[in-house]
């Protein structure tokens, strides 16, 4: 815990839990709303979770680019400003009461949204140490079995007792809250903006451009860094799967008369597996290589998600839910800890802004097909093996693979010789 005496990571870090836990208790009860509502027509669920993710698709050629030419601060602080404003306007569309309008609303909210991690993230690497990355990216798991353990609750309770203009509400308060964190935060103008001092008149259409493809080249050349990059495609999948997946499963399968009980459960469950498996996670990145960490986690939470979908009975369902939110966390403390102590801090920004729509576009068509295919064509059963199969291949790939791509890069950066020309803004490519 005593990376919180530093102030500015402890306000930057509250400032993303609180923006966080609003977004999902909101779309929590958003979900329950349209899942009562239209009841016989769960393709209104799925697609409000489309709307949540497809914005990327729209916004991801510039919200790297911005993270790392403008004012990394100002961006992290519009954004929620901007979102709590859109949340006042999801509010005027609900009491119209016509859907387009509010999935319009939830669409550009989700792609405003879209520009506070990378800004967050760059920011944060560039007030900690590389020693210190691992410990944030295990707070960050801890935080998230927290979300998982009580957000669904809360989501549904709001439902429940405030209705869903309650939840919206909700939503509204959590965006000020991390506003006022982010803008309280004293950071450096060297974090702020590690590539000199630019404003948005700067930018030009060419620029931008060029900016986000040199994203993509500096991923290419790096091929450590291409090689997990290219796993979160597949990855997109399964993460699109897991929004809708447990739900449909206690709906349609299990326990349709008392599937909103049951998924308050299901969400401690997951939060109580999320949270030690963050412990273990952490104890196990200091024993461990991150690349062991990575693959091993990756294969037992694909091999237990396979398992669940021969799922019978609701405690068996439950159990193995457990079992996979044990696993999942392990893996992204090693890509949180990994990620940023292989990236030059001038490029983090263009390098997220790469890995998010890479894994929303999958995420996104994923939910596309279990919009048009469940239940006439794909049963809920087959989705579990799918995801569970394709998370088991991406484990194994990455067991093969990563160990020499590591092994290569460690030595390679007992030989490079750092440039630190600023002016030049030259990225030294690492193969």
């Amino acid at each position: 815990m005593g990376i919180f005496n530093n102030t500015t990571f402890a306000k930057l870090f509250f400032a993303s839990v609180t923006s966080r836990l609003g977004t999902i208790v909101g779309m929590t009860a958003f979900t329950f709303y349209l899942l009562d509502r239209f009841s016989e027509q769960p393709a209104y669920a799925t697609f409000a979770e489309m709307m949540y993710s497809a914005p990327t698709l729209l916004v991801f050629v510039v919200t790297g680019v911005f993270a790392d030419t403008l004012d990394r601060q100002k961006i992290a602080y519009y954004s929620d400003v901007i979102c709590g404003i859109l949340s006042l306007c999801l509010l005027g569309a609900l009491w119209i009461d016509v859907m387009p309008v509010i999935f319009l609303v939830l669409f550009i909210r989700s792609a405003v949204a879209k520009f506070f991690t990378p800004a967050e993230m760059s920011l944060v690497q560039g007030i900690l140490t590389k020693k210190e990355y691992p410990t944030a990216a295990g707070l960050n798991q801890m935080v998230a079995g927290v979300f998982n353990l009580f957000a669904t609750g809360l989501g549904l309770g709001a439902y429940w007792l405030l209705g869903i203009q309650g939840a919206i509400v909700f939503d509204l308060i959590t965006f000020i809250v991390s506003a006022l964190l982010i803008r309280s935060s004293v950071i450096t103008e060297e974090v702020r903006m590690p590539n000199g001092a630019r404003t948005i008149k700067d930018l030009r259409y060419t620029s931008i451009l060029q900016d986000f493809l040199r994203g993509l080249q500096y991923i290419i050349q790096h091929k450590l860094l291409l090689t997990i990059v290219s796993g979160f495609f597949v990855i997109g999948i399964v993460n699109g799967g897991l929004t809708v997946m447990p739900l449909y499963m206690l709906k349609y399968h299990l326990t349709p008369e008392a599937y909103e009980q049951w998924t308050v459960v299901l969400g401690i469950v997951f939060g109580v597996g999320m949270i030690a498996g963050s412990i273990a996670g952490a104890l196990l990145t200091k024993i461990w290589k991150l690349y062991t960490c990575l693959s091993f986690s990756l294969i037992m939470a694909g091999s237990f998600i396979i398992v669940s979908g021969a799922s019978s009975n609701v405690v068996f369902f439950l159990s193995l839910s457990g079992l996979i939110a044990f696993s999942i966390p392990l893996a992204n403390i090693a890509i949180g800890g990994w990620l940023p102590s292989i990236v030059d801090k001038r490029m983090m920004g263009r390098v997220e802004s790469w890995i998010t729509p890479i894994m929303m576009v999958s995420h996104t068509a994923t939910l596309a097909i279990i919009t048009v295919g469940f239940p006439s064509i794909i049963s809920i059963q087959s989705l579990f093996y799918v995801c569970g199969a394709i998370l088991l291949l991406v484990g194994v790939f990455y067991m093969i693979l990563l160990p020499r791509l590591s092994s290569k890069f460690e030595k390679h950066q007992q030989d490079i010789v750092v440039n630190t020309d600023v002016q030049s803004n030259s990225i030294e490519p690492v193969q």
